[in-house]
């Protein structure tokens, strides 16, 4: 049965568990694989997708995606296979997506900004059954089987049933399609890391996991009044975790309609906002781009979340000066599926203050040893709970290292306060320790981008023979004034200890980003400075 349409008064525990059991009526078991069915027979009518050319109900999304179950059975893919989807964001990758899912296959997204080395490392770990790819990137992938002896199995544009009229009842029309569910526990989703820190790592997700991490975000949502009304802007790259949770999975489950958008690109953000929006997810770039724009239509938006890297203090101020809106910021990783924690309640607080954590999670602080530290100190988060990750792929080392009695060390630097508020201060492995003093990037970087020409901030640590590491500064610029680097500098020196300037401050056009809307700050450490 669909939800209610009031949770007032419910803790979030009470709140989270109806929401479980509402989730599971008796003929649609829990499991990811039966969202889109689930969703039909719940919403079948209501508007799942809107593009520019395309507006597809529940119904339309589901046949279609049944269409593509048949096509990929017939093609021997089978329960377990893993199915790798390389698509810009379009119907498409939700029908490739569920068509996979339906029939028991791992569904495998892939970065479409990948160079071709890279996506031959991920083929040749996950050794896909079969390969959906748009035809736009498929000359990536004919260049990678060229040289090989065997390839998957490779489907394209060209393999999606536009043109079948869409049945009364797709379930009936498709009774040939045996649809198989796995279990619980069992991978059902294999996401690749960036890669930004070495190779790429395959994050295993079970149905568990994700179908957890949705109630959990859902649990959350709930106290804005979520419903089968909501429309999700969808303009972040569909392959990432963020945008599958909340642009992908979290909408079928309540019925709700999602805006996709290409790309991040103005005319088509502009186009998307216009279909009224009333949820935002977004990367700290994105809502700069939103600054520049100053005149973006978002009323209808009652919700803007921020993700996948810290947002900067400048782009949040400039943010509610400009639209006159708050900007929630939240915290998650890929091995979380992904999302940890995030801040509704308070707009004073510092940026890297994530609020409480999702319900289930519980969390610890703990020195490089391993014990759990007192309240208000920086230390490694580690984190637990149903949405905890199966593993890396293939990596049991890599496993054995941050999963430990099912506790993950999540390799970033956070605190925890009196009330229970999560503050993220960093990554364990930006860290930056000169003459034993730690130095954390995100403070540096949050100084630098006080002044009114920086619009991005990195700093990494470089090697210094007599002294250890010391703080490089890499800044991008717009009207770039006369001796930049010492206005930069004495900037710094007003606002942080002495051994926290950075020894280096490169000032660019801008700077290296990943696919996530992150600062690739491997590429610069790479840089000759």
């Amino acid at each position: 049965m669909p939800f209610r349409k009031s949770f007032m008064g419910l803790s979030e525990q009470a709140l989270f568990d109806e929401i479980k059991k509402n989730c599971s009526p008796h003929d649609i078991p829990l499991f990811a694989g039966r969202l889109l069915q689930r969703a039909y027979r719940l919403y079948q009518n209501n508007l799942a997708l809107i593009t520019p050319s395309q507006r597809l109900t529940y119904k339309d999304l589901y046949f279609r995606a049944l269409l593509m179950s048949r096509k990929l059975l017939e093609l021997g893919v089978k329960k377990h296979d893993r199915v790798m989807i390389l698509y810009e964001n379009a119907p498409a990758f939700y029908i490739a997506y569920f068509g996979a899912w339906q029939i028991g296959a791992v569904c495998v997204p892939v970065n479409t900004f990948l160079h071709e080395r890279e996506l031959a490392f991920i083929i040749d770990d996950a050794t896909p059954k079969a390969l959906i790819v748009s035809t736009a990137l498929k000359p990536i992938t004919d260049a990678i089987f060229l040289s090989r002896g065997s390839t998957p199995v490779v489907l394209t544009d060209s393999d999606f049933d536009w043109q079948t009229p869409v049945p009364e009842n797709p379930e009936a029309a498709c009774h040939d399609i045996i649809l198989q569910d796995l279990a619980a526990e069992e991978l059902c989703a294999l996401l690749y890391t960036s890669g930004t820190t070495g190779a790429p790592k395959g994050v295993m997700l079970s149905s568990r996991n994700i179908m957890t991490n949705v109630m959990q975000c859902f649990t959350r949502l709930a106290s804005i009044g979520l419903g089968k009304d909501e429309r999700f802007f969808c303009v972040l790259p569909l392959f990432h975790v963020f945008a599958q949770n909340t642009c992908l999975w979290l909408p079928l489950l309540i019925g709700a309609s999602v805006i996709l958008v290409q790309k991040i690109d103005r005319t088509l953000i502009l186009d998307g906002l216009k279909e009224k929006p009333t949820l935002f997810f977004g990367v700290p770039p994105l809502y700069g781009l939103l600054c520049l724009m100053k005149t973006a239509p978002l009323s209808s938006v009652k919700l803007f979340i921020s993700g996948a890297d810290m947002l900067p203090d400048k782009i949040r101020a400039a943010f509610s000066v400009i639209y006159g809106r708050k900007i929630c910021t939240g915290y998650g990783l890929s091995e979380a599926s992904p999302v940890v924690a995030f801040n509704l309640e308070n707009n004073t607080a510092a940026t890297y203050v994530v609020g409480k954590t999702a319900i289930g999670i519980t969390i610890q602080i703990r020195d490089e040893t391993g014990n759990e530290l007192p309240i208000d100190s920086i230390g490694e988060l580690w984190i637990k709970g149903d949405n905890i990750m199966m593993g890396y792929y293939n990596a049991a080392d890599a496993t054995a290292v941050i999963l430990q009695n099912n506790w993950l060390n999540t390799g970033d630097l956070a605190s925890i306060d009196l009330h229970g508020n999560l503050a993220i201060r960093g990554r364990t492995k930006d860290i930056i320790i000169h003459k034993g003093f730690n130095i954390y990037p995100a403070e540096i970087e949050n100084v630098l981008m006080m002044h009114p020409a920086v619009f991005k901030a990195a700093v990494v640590g470089q090697e210094e023979d007599m002294t250890g590491q010391v703080p490089v500064a890499f800044v991008a610029v717009r009207n770039r004034e006369p001796n930049m680097e010492q206005v930069l500098r004495k900037l710094c020196a007003h606002n942080l200890a002495t051994y926290k300037v950075p020894r280096k401050i490169i000032c660019l056009d801008d700077l290296p980003m990943n696919a996530t809307g992150k600062i690739n700050k491997k590429q610069l450490l790479n840089m000759n400075v």
